[in-house]
């Protein structure tokens, strides 16, 4: 369980700088200013903030699977009659291959497990090495046949609320506000 954390302040510019880090994070800081309307350092101390809060937790790339030869998707319903054992069960998933997420959910299963694999036998290598974990009762597995929608990105549209008295500033309106 994670501890209660205390929710930083933003402003829009913040949110700005967040959807433009979601869009392009290797987009160079001078890039972000002149979008936002700060300079560069001004932009690396908003940012430097945001992770410090723990907003932004970290950079990475983003991999088509299939192109890398991981053509099978699958959600693996995981059920334990153990419940002192979560925890570590959650940590042993981590390990196994291919595991993508691990989630403790309600209904039917203790935890949803997201995985990207090769084909349908290492699929069943996956179902196998999670059905071997202690506390492991039963698996549900549901295959991906397509997906419509994939977005490793938290959206900003209905996040916490942020001071609307900050409103963006583009290049063109610093121009026509100067003039």
């Amino acid at each position: 369980m994670k501890p209660n954390r205390i929710i930083p302040e933003f402003d829009a510019l913040d949110r700005q700088i967040l959807e433009l880090l979601l869009e392009n994070c290797k987009q160079p800081l001078t890039a972000i200013g002149d979008e936002v309307g700060l300079s560069a350092p001004s932009v690396v101390e908003r940012i430097h903030k945001l992770e410090e809060a723990g907003v932004i937790t970290g950079y990475v790339a983003l991999l088509d699977a299939s192109l890398l030869g991981k053509d099978v998707g699958a959600f693996i319903g995981v059920s334990t009659d153990q419940p002192r054992t979560i925890g570590s069960l959650e940590r042993q998933l981590c390990e196994v291959a291919d595991v993508l997420e691990c989630h403790h959910v309600t209904g039917a299963h203790t935890l949803i497990v997201k995985v990207k694999t090769r084909s349908t036998e290492s699929l069943e290598e996956v179902i196998q090495a999670i059905r071997s974990l202690d506390g492991v009762t039963r698996t549900e597995t549901s295959v991906v046949l397509s997906t419509y929608v994939e977005n490793p990105n938290v959206s900003l549209n209905t996040c916490v609320e942020f001071d609307s008295r900050t409103t963006r500033r583009s290049a063109k309106n610093r121009k026509s506000a100067a003039k």
